[in-house]
C-alpha cells in the first residue's frame, strides 16, 4: 500500500510538472512554426523603444505592490498582522515560484506567511482563495466590456478563421466540461454535509470550513472600499501595462493611433484569460493570445510574436530578478526573527 502511494505521488507530481511544460514547449512550437526569427530580432532591435518597456516594468512592480496590500487587509481582518514587506515578499516569491513550479506559487505564499505569522495554514489559503477570486470575476468582468465593445472585430476574425472559431464554439458547448464542473460541484458538497464519525473526512471538513473562514472574511471586514480601490489599481496597472508596451513599436502604435485604446483592452482580457491555462510563468498560452488579439488588428505573425516575446521576457527577467531579491531578502529576514527570539528566551 505505501509502495502504490508513493508511486501515486509521483505520478501526480509528474504530471504536475511535465503537462505544463509540454503545453509551454507545444504551444511555442505551434507559434513559431513559420515564423522569420531573424526579421522578428530585427524588429525587436530596430524598432522597438526600451524607455516603454522600462515604463512597463515599473508599473509591474507598482501592481505587486497594490496586491501585497490588498491582501494585507484580508489577512488583518483574520487578525494576521503580516508586516508590509512580508506580503511584498510573497507576492514577489509567488510569481518567481510559478515560473518553475505552476500554481504552486500560491500555496508557497500562504505557507510563507502561515509559518513566518504561526497562522493556520487553511486560513491563509482561504484569503489566498478570496484574492485570486477576485481575480477571476475581474477577468471575467473587463472581458465583457471587451467584447461589448470590439464584438463586430473579434466576431468577424474567428469567422474568416473557422478553425479557431469552432474551437472556440465546441469548448463552450461542451457537454463534458460543464457535466465535470457540476459532478464536482455535487461531490464537494456530499462530502461536506455528510456527517460522519471518519477522521479524514471530518479533516477535510475542518480544513474547508476553516478555508470558508479566510474567504468569507473579504465580505465583513472593514476596509472594503479600500480593498475595491487597490483591486482596480492591480488591474488598472496590468492594464496600463499592455497600454504602454503597444507605444513601444511602430506598429503597435499604429494600431492605437487608428482604434484608439480597445486593441490594448481586447489584447490584455486574451493575455489574462491565457494565464489560467497550465504554463510556466505564462510562456507560450501569453503568446498566443496576444499574437491571436494583434491578428485582429491586422498586425501580421512575425511583428506580433516580436511584441508578445520582448514584453513577456522582459516581465520574465523582472520576475527572475524580483525572485532572486525576495529569497535573499527572505532568508536575512528569518536570520534576524531567530536573533530576536533567541534574545527573548
Amino acid at each position: 500500500m505505501e509502495q502504490k502511494n508513493k508511486k501515486s505521488g509521483r505520478i501526480a507530481k509528474l504530471l504536475r510538472y511535465v503537462i505544463p511544460l509540454i503545453i509551454s514547449v507545444g504551444l511555442c512550437y505551434v507559434l513559431f512554426t513559420g515564423v522569420d526569427f531573424d526579421r522578428m530580432m530585427e524588429v525587436i532591435r530596430y524598432q522597438c523603444d526600451f524607455r516603454w518597456i522600462t515604463l512597463v516594468l515599473f508599473i509591474a512592480v507598482l501592481s505587486h505592490f497594490f496586491r501585497a496590500f490588498r491582501w494585507g487587509l484580508q489577512l488583518r481582518a483574520l487578525g494576521i498582522d503580516a508586516p508590509g514587506y512580508a506580503l511584498v515578499y510573497s507576492i514577489f516569491g509567488t510569481y518567481a515560484v510559478n515560473l518553475v513550479f505552476p500554481r504552486l506559487g500560491e500555496v508557497w505564499r500562504t505557507g510563507y506567511i502561515a509559518q513566518r505569522q504561526y497562522a493556520p495554514f487553511s486560513t491563509v489559503f482561504g484569503s489566498m482563495v478570496a484574492d485570486r477570486l477576485a481575480d477571476t470575476l475581474s477577468v471575467l468582468f473587463l472581458a465583457f466590456v471587451a467584447f461589448v465593445l470590439a464584438r463586430p472585430t473579434i466576431v468577424g476574425f474567428l469567422r474568416d478563421n473557422g478553425e479557431s472559431y469552432m474551437a472556440l464554439a465546441n469548448m463552450l458547448e461542451s457537454p463534458f466540461i460543464w457535466g465535470s464542473f457540476l459532478l464536482l460541484a455535487a461531490v464537494v458538497w456530499f462530502l461536506l454535509a455528510h456527517k460522519t464519525t471518519n477522521r479524514t473526512l471530518l479533516a477535510f471538513q475542518k480544513f474547508m470550513k476553516e478555508l470558508w473562514q479566510g474567504f468569507a472574511v473579504i465580505f465583513r471586514m472593514p476596509g472594503k472600499g479600500q480593498w475595491l480601490l487597490l483591486t482596480v489599481g492591480i488591474w488598472g496597472c496590468y492594464f496600463l501595462q499592455m497600454y504602454v508596451a503597444f507605444h513601444a513599436f511602430p506598429f503597435t502604435a499604429d494600431v492605437l493611433a487608428h482604434y484608439g485604446a480597445l486593441p490594448a483592452l481586447v489584447t490584455f482580457v486574451l493575455a489574462s484569460i491565457s494565464m489560467g491555462v497550465p504554463s510556466n510563468g505564462g510562456i507560450g498560452p501569453w503568446q498566443w493570445a496576444v499574437m491571436f488579439a494583434l491578428g485582429i488588428y491586422g498586425v501580421d505573425h512575425t511583428e506580433a510574436g516580436a511584441f508578445a516575446n520582448l514584453v513577456l521576457g522582459m516581465n520574465t527577467l523582472l520576475i527572475i530578478g524580483l525572485g532572486i531579491f525576495t529569497f535573499i531578502a527572505i532568508m536575512l529576514d528569518r536570520k534576524k526573527l531567530a536573533k530576536k527570539s533567541n534574545s527573548n528566551t
